[in-house]
């Protein structure tokens, strides 16, 4: 799904109105129209509503809204329309004068001074101030009724987007000089600032409404953000020759594992097996061998010389894909195996955990990763290698760039997990849950990566499939253990129950 700006979405509402013989007033109802449905499935008629409109097209929302559900038998009902400027745009003022001819709604036009009704926790506040087109802070008088709707606690639908928050980036502006609502009904598609953590407090539940806009548009647009669905991804996966072998689907070398953490080599080996490499070898510390022998007996096992922890990250045989981190440690001599591992090597190479720390103790070594090489830092990696940040979105800014400056792919890990490519185009993940919050997960995602390349998918591309797919079998593992007691191996085993199911649907 496309991630469009408040710009282009304007494009495609005229569009969608042209191509549909409409006028932006008709589409502006329709749009009330799947919002009213929304509220009607969640509240009862006897429900107060107090619903707060701006002067522009998200006021014309409101005013509509409010109209409506009057006309579906909600009677208390107050409207408040702001028109301090004397300027409404030409779709709320229509809305305007309809309501203003409706008998029985309570409404009030505000040009100057302004009495706040009394709000409750019992009420239902329906906000309509400001869009996703807004460019904030707030100011005056407008703060001052965010302020006060955010103290009264009643439940709060914001139509858009909460006032105060921006679509795309909000830099510099404070979350609690923002509407906090319970609820955020948008239209068709997501906005961007709906993918940074630190607007989760702003936006609450959030919901898309189908309001039918011109697929054709929507598709003839380029854009540089998308969110990855299923039906993304299906179309990507080949069925299986009959008449093929393992090496027909790669040779995959982990450098993983040392003294007390031989448990991540085994999780990514098991991710990477589980997702249908045809080869693991795993290089690990001698103390290892038992134990990758013992509970992944796919794999092959590479000793190093060393007895707990790796020394040398030499490629002696042809191997399709590299991964290294996983269990590592940051010993200094394992960090001289990486550099030189990046000094000889120039195919692409998976990068996490513990090697993402020898790199930032090391950070002239970002320059010798391997054009497209992928790396997966989770937020505290990432800031180690790039400088702390204070929030997603700033991150996110960051990890374009560096993306772009070194050629490779940046997974920035979280909820909506970020692959950032070298063009600077981003793919945000629409599955997982919070279960995966969970010791080893990134390792069975550092398999998954690196089985993805081992079988001839380019890096960009394995990683936006492998971060979808890990998302998967994290929910898979949620429906049979709960958030709760999911445990990494079993998000591994799930993996390949996911591909099963990725693949046997219909495309």
């Amino acid at each position: 799904m496309k991630i469009f700006t408040s710009e282009l979405i304007r494009e495609i509402d005229k569009a969608t109105c042209e191509a549909q013989g409409i006028t932006s007033l008709e589409l502006m109802e329709r749009a009330a129209a799947a919002l009213c449905w929304e509220i009607e499935s969640r509240f009862n008629t006897n429900q107060r509503m107090v619903i707060f409109a701006g002067p522009g097209n998200n006021g014309g929302d409101a005013l509509a809204v409010a109209r409506m559900l009057f006309e579906q038998g909600y009677k208390d009902i107050e409207v408040f329309l702001f028109n301090v400027m004397g300027k409404l745009s030409h779709d709320c003022n229509e809305e305007k004068n309809k309501i203003s001819e409706t008998e029985g709604i309570n409404f009030t036009e505000v040009t100057k001074d302004f009495q706040p009704p009394e709000i409750s926790e019992k009420d239902v506040v329906i906000d309509g101030l400001f869009g996703s087109g807004f460019k904030g802070p707030l100011q005056k008088g407008f703060l001052t009724l965010v302020n006060y709707i955010n103290d009264s606690k009643a439940y709060v639908i914001s139509i858009d987007v909460p006032t105060g928050l921006s679509g795309e980036w909000n830099q510099n502006v404070s979350r609690r000089d923002m509407i906090h609502a319970n609820l955020t009904l948008t239209f068709q598609f997501p906005r961007l600032s709906f993918f940074f953590e630190e607007n989760q407090e702003v936006l609450g539940e959030w919901k898309l409404l189908d309001i039918e806009l011109d697929e054709s548009k929507m598709k003839d647009i380029p854009v540089d953000f998308m969110l990855v669905e299923e039906r993304n991804v299906r179309p990507l996966f080949k069925k299986r020759n009959e008449f093929t072998g393992k090496r027909d689907y790669g040779s995959a070398l982990l450098f993983a594992g040392s003294v007390g953490m031989s448990g991540a080599a085994v999780l990514a080996a098991k991710g990477c097996l589980r997702t249908g490499v045809g080869l693991v070898t795993v290089h690990s510390a001698k103390v290892s061998l038992s134990i990758l022998q013992t509970t992944v007996p796919e794999a092959l096992f590479e000793p190093d010389r060393n007895e707990h922890f790796i020394t040398d990250m030499s490629v002696h045989h042809n191997h399709q894909a590299i991964a290294v981190g996983p269990g590592l440690g940051v010993n200094e001599k394992t960090i001289d195996a990486l550099e030189n591992l990046l000094k000889n090597y120039k195919n692409p190479i998976v990068i996490d955990a513990d090697a993402l720390n020898c790199m930032a103790r090391r950070p002239h070594m970002l320059s010798l990763l391997p054009a497209h090489s992928v790396i997966t830092p989770h937020i505290g990696e990432f800031d180690r290698l790039f400088g702390d940040h204070s929030n997603n979105e700033e991150r996110l800014k960051k990890a374009i760039d560096m993306a772009k400056y070194y050629n490779i792919v940046i997974v920035l890990k979280g909820h909506y997990t970020a692959t950032v490519r070298p063009t600077g185009r981003v793919f945000f993940n629409s599955n997982g849950n919070p279960g995966m919050a969970t010791a080893g997960s990134g390792d069975v995602l550092t398999g998954v990566i690196t089985s993805f390349i081992a079988q001839g998918f380019h890096p960009d591309q394995a990683a936006t499939l492998g971060v979808f797919v890990h998302g998967m079998a994290g929910d898979l593992a949620e429906e049979k253990w709960g958030e709760y007691g999911m445990l990494s191996s079993e998000i591994a085993d799930c993996c390949a129950i996911a591909l099963k199911n990725i693949t046997s649907r219909k495309k």
